[in-house]
């Protein structure tokens, strides 16, 4: 089976106006610049696009916005993040209205569950969803680590079609890896790394979805390319060069989380012109002063601004 999905799939950041309505102008310059790096795809409603914090009315406005600009050009993917089965359901639905490609789906959280739970969760929302399925392997945020086996049986059973992998276990990547290629590889296999996406690629990565994508989509388009065709030089260059970008969702002082890496992207991107604030979703503050001029002076050692 060959994979549905591939290529650099960048897990849109959501821009906000002061008052944290949604941001549509600068949202639509967003998609339009990932669209004319070269990706292979958006996926909204993830992590770095703030989902936890979005009400169901948000998070479809959010994903009319993306289809409208997209306009069939890659697939849309969307987050359909909740606690529980029924929740997640509601989000399918939802997003199948709405048209996208796709959904991704995390184990379910705060309900203590198990391995048997986790199965039964994956397999009712793959039965009742009308579009393609990716497993998305959370744990820092779920509680919860998706054993390659399960994943695997998922995508031969036809559960799944993928796994966006942002667990930071590169050992039990490299083992999903080896078991999907076994198994005839059922899954499209992506990492969510932004500074190690070449070693996920020589482990047998099919793309990433990298957050740092929304900042220099056309780098990690380039990484992608050098990585298909098998310029391992050229791979671990732009590698490089994107691990000291990343350094902006570091040099934040006195943030943590998503405050911090997705408040730099923010920032990077109203620096760059696309983005009109660098708001973020309450409780959330935006980086300021020195912060910002951490971000900029980033952005200018790697020759972006």
């Amino acid at each position: 089976m060959s994979p549905s999905f591939s290529g650099v799939i960048p897990p849109l950041v959501t821009p906000l106006t002061r008052d944290g309505d949604l941001d549509v102008p600068s949202l639509e310059r967003l998609v339009a610049r990932l669209l004319e790096a070269g990706v292979h795809g958006i996926f909204a409603l993830g992590s770095s696009g703030e989902v936890a914090f979005f009400d169901d009315e948000l998070r479809s406005r959010v994903l009319e916005a993306v289809r409208g600009v997209v306009a069939g050009a890659v697939p849309v993917l969307a987050g359909c993040i909740d606690m529980q089965t029924s929740r997640v359901l509601a989000h399918v639905r939802a997003a199948e209205r709405l048209g996208v490609d796709g959904v991704v789906v995390t184990a379910p959280f705060y309900a203590i569950t198990g391995p048997e739970e986790i199965d039964t969760h994956f397999r009712t929302i793959g039965a009742a969803s009308s579009v393609p399925v990716l497993a998305y392997d959370l744990p820092v945020c779920v509680h919860t680590k998706l054993a390659p086996q399960l994943l695997v049986e998922l995508g031969r059973d036809g559960v799944i079609v993928g796994v966006k992998d942002s667990s930071g276990d590169d050992v039990s990547f490299r083992r999903l890896a080896m078991q999907n290629g076994d198994a005839g590889s059922p899954l499209a296999l992506f990492t969510g790394h932004e500074v190690v996406v070449d070693g996920a690629y020589l482990s047998g990565a099919h793309g990433c979805v990298p957050g740092l994508g929304n900042v220099d989509p056309a780098g990690y388009v380039r990484l992608h390319e050098a990585a298909v065709r098998g310029d391992w030089d050229s791979v671990r260059a732009e590698q490089d060069r994107l691990a000291r970008l990343m350094e902006i969702a570091f040099v934040p002082v006195g943030k943590v989380g998503p405050a911090a890496g997705v408040g730099a992207f923010k920032t990077a991107l109203q620096l760059l012109g696309v983005f009109d604030t660098n708001t973020m979703s309450v409780p959330m503050t935006a980086l300021e002063g020195a912060n910002v001029d951490a971000v900029r002076a980033v952005l200018e050692r790697v020759e972006l601004v």
